[in-house]
């Protein structure tokens, strides 16, 4: 089932949703109406209970060139630097779509088909896991423009690849194949059909334990924000409310009755 009207086409296979940025003649970058269509998607996600893990990709030759420049206002006059402010529109829409994207309640891969850059990037990093296609690349797009990085930027991609590195790609705003970015540990892997193995892999999450996958993801996200005896108690913590849930019982139960679990995502 798809909505082609929209700027995000939306499509179930079983219990896997598929997501895609549908702007292609823009790179699929992002306008407000596209965050919008994004978060509509995203809510149908976390109320359809059948649904167990989340793809997302790009239409045409790029993933996401980040925000739609032609968007903000720059006309002669002497408001422009007040017009062309970038605050809004990331308050307003990037940050929350950052947000949404980071806390969704299935695991979520990320199928990267063409260029990534600026906050398409970011919208990268926030998936449990990107694939990418042999010709896809990554750019810090912002320091051509006389920014920073956004949408999480400058706190993803330094817990991805380091902070030389980081630091590195974000000064320069140098281009990133998506070869070296899966030797940096930017992404998981490469394929030549990114969106075929990020099904695949979408289906094999969707048939695990979904609540442990998700308490595993908040975790390691957070864990360098902690001592180790801080996340010796959280790790005691989640095992301990993980010990309530049928997926557990019932992956306990199938590994001592040597059958395969069949596992419920609750």
């Amino acid at each position: 089932m798809t909505q082609p009207e929209t700027c995000v086409l939306y499509e179930t296979d079983g219990p896997v949703a598929i997501l895609t940025l549908n702007r292609p003649q823009a790179l699929n970058s992002f306008t407000r109406q596209m965050h919008r269509d994004l978060w509509a998607a995203l809510d149908r996600v976390e109320a359809d209970e059948s649904v167990r893990a989340l793809v997302i990709t790009g239409a045409g030759r790029g993933f996401c060139a980040g925000a739609d420049l032609s968007e903000f206002d720059f006309r002669e006059g002497p408001d422009i630097m007040h017009r062309a402010d970038p605050g809004p529109v990331i308050t307003e829409a990037f940050n929350p779509t950052t947000r949404r994207l980071v806390d969704v309640r299935v695991p979520t891969i990320c199928a990267v088909n063409g260029v990534a850059a600026g906050a398409g990037a970011s919208l990268v990093m926030t998936c449990d896991i990107a694939i990418a296609a042999p010709g896809a690349a990554f750019i810090q797009a912002f320091s051509k423009i006389g920014l920073v990085p956004d949408s999480g930027g400058t706190w993803l991609l330094p817990q991805r690849i380091g902070l030389a590195r980081a630091m590195g790609l974000a000064l320069t705003g140098d281009k990133l194949s998506a070869t070296d970015a899966k030797s940096m540990g930017m992404i998981w892997d490469v394929q030549e059909d990114a969106l075929g193995a990020a099904k695949a892999m979408a289906q094999r999450l969707a048939a695990m334990p979904t609540k442990a996958l998700i308490a595993t993801r908040h975790l390691l996200r957070s864990a360098h924000t902690h001592t180790l005896h801080e996340q010796l108690d959280l790790e005691r913590d989640v095992q301990s409310r993980l010990g309530f849930t049928h997926d557990y019982i019932e992956g306990v139960t199938a590994f001592l009755q040597k059958r395969a679990p069949e596992f419920k995502g609750k």
